[in-house]
């Protein structure tokens, strides 16, 4: 059975989807058992990946980290998503070259939940 809001990704071909309605089958890729992603919330040795929210022109900015994350070609972010009290979810697609963060027009007492998707080290929550 598939997680509401659950990040999978396919070890096979990188496939990465969220679920918006969750049903009672389970999600498949290349013949395989997607992976539900782990949300990890502690930094751990030489990682600059969880969100850091700063207040900014009425809404809040995600950045990636306490310094920049990577943006390489091989090693960036995917995506960085805003969930907020109300449930509503906004999310910005990421490439590489891109600067590691995000403005989001929403204040910030209503936001529940920032997470970001990189594509070497998994899930982050904030």
């Amino acid at each position: 059975m598939a997680v509401k809001m659950g990040i999978y990704k396919c070890l096979k071909c990188g496939n990465v989807v969220e679920v918006v309605v969750a049903g009672d089958g389970e999600l498949v890729c290349c013949g395989e058992p997607m992976k539900l992603m782990d949300e990890k919330t502690k930094e751990g040795a030489g990682e600059k990946h969880l969100p850091v929210i700063e207040p900014s022109n009425g809404g809040i900015l995600v950045k990636v980290g306490s310094v920049p994350h990577p943006m390489e070609a091989d090693h960036w972010i995917q995506f960085i998503e805003v969930i907020r009290k109300d449930g509503k979810t906004g999310r910005k697609d990421l490439n590489p070259g891109d600067k590691p963060e995000v403005f989001f027009d929403i204040k910030p007492e209503e936001v529940s939940q920032v997470r970001e998707f990189c594509n070497k080290h998994g899930l982050w929550t904030k």
